[in-house]
This record gives C-alpha cells, sequence and structure tokens, in this order.
C-alpha cells in the first residue's frame, strides 16, 4: 500500500487579471491552473477539491456555521526527499499498472449490470 502526505489549501476565490481573459471564469480557471501547476512543480498531485463546514464566531456570543472551499493534494511519502515508496520499489511496471487498472474499475460510478432486488413491504419473508 503506498503512503502518501496531503498537503490542503484554501481554494482561490476570485481570479486574477491576465492578458487575453475576458471572462470570470476564465480567469478564474487561469488562477486555479497556476496554483495547481505551482504545487505540481513540488511533486503534488491534484486529489479533489472539498467544501467542509466550520464554526465560527459572529459577533460576541454567537456562533455560525460558514462553508470553505478547500483543494487537496497529495504525493508519494518521500517524494520531496528523493526516496521511493518501501513497496512502490517492490512492485514492476506491470504490476503497478495492473494494480490501477483494478483500482480504477473499483473506483467506477458506473455499476455492472445485472438483476435487481426484488423490493417489497419490510415484512415479506418470500424470495
Amino acid at each position: 500500500m503506498h503512503e502518501y502526505d496531503y498537503k490542503v489549501i484554501p481554494a482561490p476565490v476570485k481570479g486574477e487579471k491576465d492578458r487575453g481573459l475576458k471572462t470570470g471564469v476564465e480567469r478564474f480557471a487561469h488562477t486555479l491552473s497556476g496554483v495547481m501547476n505551482t504545487l505540481a512543480r513540488d511533486g503534488w498531485e491534484y486529489w479533489r477539491a472539498e467544501t467542509l463546514p466550520a464554526e465560527e464566531r459572529s459577533g460576541l456570543t454567537s456562533k455560525t456555521t460558514v462553508f470553505h472551499n478547500l483543494l487537496v493534494f497529495r504525493r508519494l511519502r518521500g517524494a520531496a526527499t528523493g526516496e521511493t515508496a518501501p513497496d512502490a520499489a517492490a512492485q514492476s511496471p506491470m504490476e503497478t499498472a495492473s494494480a490501477a487498472e483494478k483500482r480504477a474499475r473499483k473506483l467506477s460510478i458506473h455499476a455492472p449490470e445485472g438483476k435487481s432486488p426484488r423490493l417489497g413491504p419490510a415484512g415479506d419473508d418470500e424470495v
């Protein structure tokens, strides 16, 4: 099993102006790709975006829940120092590709076709 280090950063909230970028979405995409490319140069792989709740003070005595957008990056443990993960070095490239294909099939959003279970009343014991 691979061991990863994770880095979580706040997602950009607005796009930066640049030549040729006219719309807000173009500016935002450019800003986001800049953040991702900067971290990729240091070996961080973009993993996913999360929106998580956080409780914060609102006034003197009350609290409110706000949501923060975060970007999650990961890299193999030891990648920053040039080391390789112990099990990554032991696998051949063919084994690694096969494992990646199995993982992709397992994580697919598409369920295999088959016979669906019969639905009925909760107390129905017939099969």
